[in-house]
Parts: structure tokens; sequence; C-alpha cells
């Protein structure tokens, strides 16, 4: 498959027409009233697992899967899963490709999202990332030590976590270079022996008649537009996940050794690999 170069420049997002529009307007107050129903339900349990539970989730991230994959079947998107995701402390490591892998990945598996600390503003996205218990951090050398205890907290409450070594979002044709900067930390004392890192590789397959990189969410896109135009697509589109075998930290020398491997099993769930 021949792609365009990357940096690839954003398309214009068209404007949905009458049937699209029909579509927006029945997916969107669905979309709130889920939202509105789960919502306080997740926030109300958790402040009960605080109490009994301290920092360990045990109840409500199915609360937080159950609303992404309630939103993925209003938006008409099919999910389609390869593989097992891994039941052992560490981190599922992606492509990334849309917003959309946040509801993608919430969706088939209860997992904590590591995201730059940015994300916690933004609209609509940032709000649902804090509620399901996203972890924020700052990509700073600073912030190395920090980084590592909050990870290790995490794990140690028995968090499933999943970050994009990318560091951007694609058209969701490629897989750009990994960064090796945040598996620096899964090689810490205490977390480098019971440590795994899972690929998965994220491709999305378009409604008819869209373009391949319908899903995609990059360069200089605005977040409103594109989820309009994701809301007024028809019914058809899917997205595919390809959970290859999770990697043991300690056997790789060092994290760039980690994130190259990681980075190729990634790449060889694209088509045409």
């Amino acid at each position: 498959m021949s792609l365009p170069d990357w940096p690839r420049s954003a398309p214009p997002v068209p404007a949905p027409g009458w049937a699209g529009r029909a579509r927006l307007w029945l997916r969107l107050p669905l979309l709130v009233c889920v939202l509105a129903v789960l919502l306080p339900l997740q926030l109300g349990l958790r402040g009960v697992e605080r109490v009994f539970c301290g920092a360990a989730r045990p109840l409500s991230p199915y609360i937080v899967q159950a609303f992404f994959r309630a939103c993925l079947a209003i938006m008409g998107i099919r999910l389609r899963i390869e593989g097992q995701p891994m039941e052992r402390p560490g981190a599922v490591v992606g492509n990334h490709a849309s917003w959309l892998d946040i509801f993608v990945l919430n969706a088939a598996q209860q997992v904590f999202f590591i995201s730059k600390s940015e994300v916690a503003g933004w609209p609509v996205i940032g709000f649902l990332a804090r509620a399901a218990g996203t972890l924020f951090i700052r990509r700073e050398a600073r912030e190395a030590r920090a980084q590592t205890e909050a990870l290790e907290a995490r794990l140690n409450a028995g968090h499933p976590l999943l970050f994009f070594p990318e560091g951007t979002s694609t058209d969701g044709l490629r897989v750009l270079r990994f960064k090796a900067t945040l598996f620096e930390a899964f090689f810490a004392p205490g977390l480098r022996e019971r440590a795994y890192i899972q690929p998965v590789t994220v491709r999305y397959a378009p409604p008819d008649g869209r373009d391949a990189a319908f899903y995609g969410w990059f360069g200089d896109m605005e977040f409103a537009p594109h989820f309009a135009a994701v809301l007024a697509a028809p019914r058809g589109g899917a997205a595919h996940l390809r959970y290859h075998p999770p990697l043991k930290v300690s056997d790789h020398a060092g994290r760039k050794a980690l994130a190259e491997e990681a980075e190729r099993l990634v790449r060889s769930g694209m088509p045409g690999r």
C-alpha cells in the first residue's frame, strides 16, 4: 500500500448531508443519556472504593468499560479483537490514530491511560479521561522520579496501564517511531523484574464511501468537526485491535531495545505487513 509522506496535512472535514445530520442529532442525545446515567454511578462507586479499597478500583472500571462499549454501539463502530489482553502487571502500548482510540481500548479491556498533562484540559476528552482514572504526567526529565513513583503506585494498586509511545496521533495508516522516554520508568528496581509491556495494533476500517483515514485525527484537525463527522457517519465502520504477546521488561537491555521491539510488533499488525 502506497502512503502519502508524513507529516501529512489534515484534510478539511466535510459537513454532513441531511442523512448525516439526522444520525448526528439522534446519536448525540443518546451519548449524553448514557453519560448522564453511568457517570454518576461511576463516581459514586469510586467514592465507595476510596473508603474501603484505597487506590484499588475493583468495580468502577466495569462502569467505564460499559460506557465506552455503549458509545461505540451508538456510533455504529464494530469492535474486533484478535489476541488476548494480558493480566500481568505492566502496560499496554499501541499506535495512536485518533481520539477514538480512547473509546476503543477502554471498550476492549479495563485499562488506565497514561497521558500528557495537557489532555486533562481538553474539552470532552479531558473530562472523560479524568473520570476514567487517567494518569496525567509531564514529559520532562526533572519529572522522571515522580513518574516512576506514580507508575509503581498504580501497578501496586492493580491498575493495568496504557500509553502511546509515538507521542502524537496519525492518520491511522502508519506507525511512527516509538519514543523510549516512558519505557524508562519500567526499568526502575521496583518494576523491572515484574513488569510486562504488551504491544497492541490499532487500525480502523471506515464506513463505505469514506476515505481510508476517515477515523484518523491528526495535524491541525479541530475536535468538534471531526467528532460531528464520526457521529454523522453511517454504520459499517470498524475498529480492529491485535494484541501481541507480552514482553517482559527484564528481558531487554534498556528502554530503547524495549521500545524498538514493541514498535516492531505493532507494525507487524498493520495491513500489508
